[in-house]
């Protein structure tokens, strides 16, 4: 039995209190910001990972060529506070995990991070022609002009309850503020049937997209100074490390492909202790997500230390579409 549904009376309490916020944005009684440039919100309504960073990059990726873009964070965890400008001397103690592997993957974007959305928007708006705004969703003093809610296959919006009781940062009922929603994390060859039947449970609005990816894994591990391919750890022992909210595809992929290791979990942003990082020098050789490397570069230099990278792969040759409609969008913004 999940002894967490026993707090469910909690759950009522939060609803209630989540719901009336929104009301107040809903109805205009708090002021919702919007910006004369187009800012795209990618977030969830549940804690945990449903893919945001690599959606992220993947809006990067697409949009570097043809926009200034911008990538603003509010650097979880981060030890600075106020607007930071994120540069590739920055350590992820200082701006956060994720703002710092955008940097260091598209050193000629900007990213930036600063609790509050409105403070830094305003910052980076002369010098922007896009601003993407990470993790933002339920922060409802920016209005986005389009919004992509990301909710995992294996753990739907709509089958989970609010905090404290599941996950639910606020109800379900708040992914009618999306313009698109993504469905992340299918499994590989997953039946088309079986995805109508996930989009007829979401029960989209009638202008709502739904699309459906999958995480796609890097033939190359990369360290400080060298790429070799992931096949070079076949049969060798070797330690994963993740501190990420689902590390499961990750192990699954690892265990699938016939490798042996050890597997060290940790919490999401787990700020690693010196004593952690000694009982890691322990290893010979450690694996570990991209995201914590940016936490464990400077920890363990001259050490044998690689991150596999990750990407967002649509499904059904659904890509052309999302980016058309995205672009759609974009081009529509300039004309109005």
């Amino acid at each position: 039995m999940n002894l967490r549904k026993f707090l469910f009376p909690f759950s009522l309490i939060y609803d209630g209190i989540t719901s009336l916020r929104n009301m107040a944005y809903d109805k205009g009684w708090k002021e919702s910001k919007s910006y004369n440039v187009p800012v795209i919100c990618v977030g969830n309504l549940s804690v945990g990972g449903t893919g945001k960073s690599p959606m992220i990059e993947y809006l990067i990726e697409m949009l570097k060529d043809d926009y200034k873009v911008s990538v603003l964070s509010r650097g979880y965890k981060r030890a600075t506070k106020g607007f930071l400008e994120v540069s590739s001397n920055h350590t992820s103690e200082e701006v956060g995990d994720e703002p710092l592997q955008f940097k260091e993957n598209f050193p000629e974007i900007t990213v930036a991070v600063c609790a509050s959305r409105q403070e830094g928007i305003e910052k980076l708006i002369s010098r922007s022609e896009v601003i993407l705004l990470d993790d933002a969703f339920q922060h409802r003093k920016v209005n986005p002009y389009y919004t992509l809610l990301l909710t995992t296959f294996d753990d739907l919006y709509v089958d989970d309850l609010i905090l404290p009781a599941g996950n639910l940062r606020e109800s379900s009922s708040g992914a009618e503020r999306a313009d698109v929603i993504v469905v992340t994390k299918c499994p590989d060859n997953v039946p088309y049937a079986t995805l109508q039947d996930v989009q007829y449970k979401l029960s989209p609005k009638p202008d709502q997209k739904v699309y459906f990816t999958r995480i796609g894994y890097d033939r190359q591990i990369h360290g400080r100074t060298e790429s070799m391919p992931l096949t070079y750890l076949k049969g060798k022992k070797f330690t994963l490390v993740t501190g990420i909210a689902n590390p499961k595809p990750l192990e699954s992929y690892l265990r699938n492909g016939g490798y042996r290791f050890d597997h060290k979990k940790f919490p999401d942003h787990h700020p690693f202790s010196d004593s952690e990082i000694e009982k890691l020098r322990e290893s010979e050789i450690i694996l570990t997500t991209e995201k914590d490397y940016m936490r464990l570069q400077d920890r363990l230099q001259k050490f044998a230390l690689y991150y596999l990278p990750i990407k967002t792969i649509f499904l059904n040759d659904q890509e052309s579409f999302f980016k058309e409609n995205l672009l759609e969008a974009l081009e529509n913004f300039r004309r109005d």
